[in-house]
């Protein structure tokens, strides 16, 4: 066999914009059949798993392997003239043909018994053998057609016995046998016959077509399976399936069992030369309608269509360029099939070739051949490894890479790097080297293994880290942070980084970041803190937490605090690593730095020793934190403090250390003659309450008419405004004396009734209490024998009448009997719960 040039996909044209992907391969039969045809010309083939059996126009049988090659033993010459159709049974050990010479021959290719040589004297068009001929019990039976239908059978002594099963129908042109039922043509359409009820199931009528004579066309029967069957007859298909009727339908009816339902019709737009299944499709052999330019035959079509109710789509169409098919007519051309195999048999009569769907090695060298890499690289992903010999995933994948390199597509070629190798050590070394030769190692740089589970030589690393350095200095420092170290050689890496900041101009300050990095590889932390400290790089903060390196950062405080201000209080403060007494040494000569480190500490430690220095910063600062610290903490020297408030005039803050110290006649006088605001005075004094602080207040506004008014308005909740009063001068003017007046009398009067009924409700409260005290004391105590007497330990009620005791029962609860109390003295507590007197009750017998 050779490979196919005879094939054109989808079209006949020479201008296709994009071939589309063929469904067959097609293969030529050669060998001995090539010299067969020489001399002789195909009218018929029959084939089997086993074997092929070609009939030809001189009347021979030729029987060939699946490679075209003639089986040596097997020689046949049954008829004088052409073979018109050969039938072989299930198990290829019997074949039947029929010729226009009137013969009928059945012939075993293992076995003479149960062959027959029948001269019919009729033109035979069509024999049919039993599918299960080969066996015993199967009545070795054979149909074979002419203008009638019988049916011939081996009975008893081995004698052959006819049976017409059809005729006045006419001529029969085609005959199929599967397994149970018959299928054959004649002049008014195809019967369907079922062998084992001995009964037809229906007549398919064929439809009149103008201008066109039936019997010029051969019908096209086949079998798909048990069940369904296939007709192709000029240009019109039918499929019919063969169902079971109903129980309901069979009760009260002669009908047969089963019934023929076509389900699909339609018409093509060529001739039929032959028809196949293919899985849920159709193989149609067709012959063009039209003729060429010169009235010659155009080449024969195969197509693969999916058909439906009353209409199909051509899913494929392969045009064959078989040797002589301009002489050739529409009946010239048979096509038979495997169908366990979907190997399709083409037959003109100088030629045979045989198509079969592509398998999976077939089809990824057609996609290579048309550079659809992806689609290829995608089937081979997606099916099982088994089913290909040829074609890997590896070898695939790199005939693409080169594809894709030769297209200079160098990121698709590396993101397909990482889909191909996966964790293959040897093929990334080996192929990775393709990039290097065109200086894209940059392309699959995301993509090479980068754990160390599976890492490469390091060679290959420090490969593409000195492509980025020459470069991309960006990437350079990307792959320097994302990259294990452990992956290639540091101390390299850092020498080729020196070398290259020798000669390079730009980006300078991110090769000495990537430095930085190399250094800490090396533990070299000193290098790396003064270097990413020099380029004012916040990474400092990262290193110094990762490698813990609070012990060498003490000189290096300031300018961590100058980097970041937040990161580095952080640092400082984190876990107490770094002393505060270390930083705020360090700090002492940077005010504004050392108050955001101490305003942060004392945060985390409110009695801290800096508040001393915290006093000084806020009001340097951030006054509004100065007067809550003063108040809140105990740990600052006042009177510094308090020298630091003067120098700054900050009165409130003055107020608060005057009055700390015990100073309240100079806080009060700051008050009124700095701040004048008199309620914070009136608060002022209540805080204090003391009442020789009121005097100085009435005093200090006595020359102040409108703080005389104040506190005739609100002086009457805390003292007695009637001191304010006297003391005010005869003829003082003072603005809105009236309603201030008004306001204190109404303040005073409210005051006073606020008292009284104060006092009404505690003096009723004091006689409802003692009334309910009163009660309470009045009321029985409960005495049961459980009970017992706290001096004797017996029980308090005894059992002997003649004897009566009286017995003393105290509010908590103790009893004693009264003659075990002290004679000589007065009781009146319980001498187990009170040392005072207490009330008791007398209880006597």
């Amino acid at each position: 066999m050779s490979e196919p040039s005879f094939t054109d996909c989808a079209s006949d044209t020479e201008s296709i914009e994009e071939e589309i992907e063929p469904k067959l391969k097609y293969v030529r039969l050669i060998n001995d059949l090539k010299n067969i045809l020489s001399k002789d010309a195909a009218s018929c083939i029959a084939v089997h798993t086993k074997f092929i059996c070609l009939g030809s126009h001189w009347g021979a049988v030729h029987v060939l392997d699946h490679d075209g090659n003639l089986i040596k033993n097997v020689q046949l010459k049954p008829h004088a003239v052409a073979v018109n159709q050969i039938s072989i049974d299930v198990k290829g050990d019997y074949i039947a043909t029929c010729s226009d010479d009137g013969k009928v021959f059945v012939q075993g290719l293992y076995s003479k018994d149960n062959n027959h040589n029948l001269n019919i004297g009729r033109l035979m068009k069509t024999v049919a053998l039993d599918p299960n001929y080969f066996k015993p019990s199967s009545g070795r039976r054979f149909i074979t057609g002419d203008d009638k239908l019988t049916l011939y059978e081996k009975t008893f002594l081995s004698r052959l016995r006819s049976t017409v099963l059809c005729e006045s129908e006419g001529f029969v042109r085609s005959l199929c046998w599967g397994e149970n039922f018959i299928a054959w043509s004649s002049d008014i359409g195809v019967r369907v016959y079922d062998i084992n009820a001995r009964c037809s199931l229906g007549l398919i009528k064929w439809e009149e077509h103008p201008g066109i004579s039936l019997e010029n066309f051969r019908c096209n029967l086949r079998w798909a399976d048990s069940r369904t069957l296939l007709i192709g007859w000029v240009d019109t298909v039918r499929v019919c399936v063969i169902r079971k009727r109903s129980t309901m339908e069979l009760a009260n009816s002669d009908l047969p069992e089963y019934l023929v339902d076509p389900v699909s019709t339609f018409q093509t737009e060529f001739y039929i030369s032959g028809i196949a299944p293919l899985d849920h499709q159709l193989v149609l052999l067709g012959f063009p309608k039209e003729l060429d330019e010169d009235n010659k035959s155009l080449r024969p079509q195969l197509y693969i269509v999916e058909y439906r109710d009353n209409d199909y789509t051509d899913v494929c169409t392969d045009y064959l360029s078989l040797r002589g098919y301009k002489e050739y007519t529409v009946n010239d051309y048979n096509l038979d099939v495997l169908i366990e195999e979907n190997r399709f048999f083409i037959v003109a009569p100088k030629d045979i070739v045989i198509a079969s769907p592509y398998d999976l090695d077939d089809r990824i060298h057609w996609l290579i051949q048309h550079s659809k890499y992806e689609e290829a690289l995608t089937a081979i992903t997606n099916a099982n490894t088994r089913e290909n010999k040829k074609y890997t995933i590896e070898n695939v994948g790199i005939a693409y890479l080169d594809y894709l390199l030769s297209r200079k597509l160098y990121d698709t070629a590396g993101k397909l790097c990482f889909k191909i190798f996966g964790k293959n050590k040897g093929m990334w070394e080996e192929e990775i080297f393709k990039f290097a030769t065109v200086h894209q190692l940059r392309s699959v740089s995301p993509y090479i293994p980068q754990s160390l589970d599976c890492k490469l030589d390091k060679h290959i690393y420090e490969m593409v880290l000195y492509e980025y350095l020459k470069m991309d200095s960006h990437g350079f420092l990307k792959l320097v942070k994302e990259w294990n170290h452990q992956l290639y050689n540091t101390s390299a890496m850092i020498n080729a980084v020196l070398e290259h900041l020798l000669i390079c101009e730009i980006d300078k300050n991110l090769y000495l970041e990537a430095l930085a990095c190399l250094y800490s590889y090396e533990r070299q932390y000193d290098k790396s803190l003064s270097m990413y400290l020099t380029l004012e790089n916040k990474d400092v903060f990262n290193l110094i937490q990762k490698h813990n390196l609070y012990n060498i950062v003490d000189n290096m405080i300031v300018e961590l605090m100058n980097l970041d201000q937040g990161k580095a209080i952080a640092l400082f403060l984190e876990k107490n690593r770094i002393p505060s007494e270390v930083v705020v040494a360090k700090l002492a000569d940077h005010a504004m730095l050392l108050y955001k480190y101490l305003d942060e500490f004392d945060k985390t430690d409110s009695k801290n020793q800096y508040h001393g220095q915290l006093v000084k910063l806020y009001s340097i600062f951030d006054r509004d934190k100065l007067l809550p610290l003063l108040k809140r903490s105990k740990h600052y020297p006042i009177q510094e403090a308090l020298d630091i408030c003067v120098k700054a005039k900050y009165y409130p803050e003055m107020v608060f250390l005057l009055a700390r110290i015990g100073d309240t006649k100079e806080a009060l006088e700051l008050i009124i003659n700095e701040l004048k605001d008199m309620q914070y005075a009136i608060t002022f004094c209540q805080q204090q309450n003391d009442p020789d602080l009121w005097n100085d207040l009435i005093n200090h506004s006595l020359d102040k008419p409108e703080f005389i008014t104040f506190l005739l308005q609100s002086l009457g909740t805390y003292m007695d405004p009637t001191v304010l009063i006297k003391k005010i001068q005869p003829n003082k003017e003072i603005p809105g004396l009236k309603n201030s007046l008004v306001k204190m009398l109404c303040t005073y009067n409210l005051q006073v009734s606020f008292q009284e009924g104060c006092k009404k409700i505690l003096v009723s409260d004091y006689f409802n209490l003692h009334n309910k005290l009163v009660r309470t004391q009045q009321r029985g105590v409960n005495v049961s024998d459980q009970m017992f007497c706290g001096a004797c330990h017996r029980k308090i009620l005894q059992t002997d009448h003649s004897r009566r005791d009286s017995i003393i029962v105290f509010n908590c609860k103790h009893s004693f009997h009264e003659r075990c109390l002290p004679d000589d003295l007065e009781v009146t507590n319980c001498g187990i719960c009170h040392e005072t007197p207490t009330n008791y009750h007398i209880f006597s017998d």
